[in-house]
């Protein structure tokens, strides 16, 4: 799976935002907010091809949580973006 490469994280103060660039005029409903381990999680994948296991990877590699934990934080995570349509399945 890949990010989909036509949206762009920004950063409004403390919150972190995605908004889909496609629409005519913003839809407030379509903007997706994130937390900042999510936003992180974001930038390292954008672009790239990846699985679970590299979400997993990167949140062991940066975050002091359990396999278990990362498994299931990871799971989470893909779920919500695939949920909001935020992801190529390739």
């Amino acid at each position: 799976m890949k990010l989909r490469n036509d949206l762009t994280l920004r950063q409004l103060g403390d919150e972190y935002i995605i908004v889909d660039p496609s629409q005519d005029m913003i839809d407030m409903s379509k903007v997706f907010t994130l937390n900042q381990s999510a936003a992180f999680l974001w930038e390292e994948l954008q672009g790239k091809d990846f699985f679970l296991g590299d979400v997993v990877a990167l949140i062991l590699d940066n975050y002091e949580v359990s396999q278990e934990i990362a498994e299931h934080d990871a799971k989470q995570l893909i779920t919500s973006f695939q949920e909001q349509g935020l992801l190529n399945v390739v």
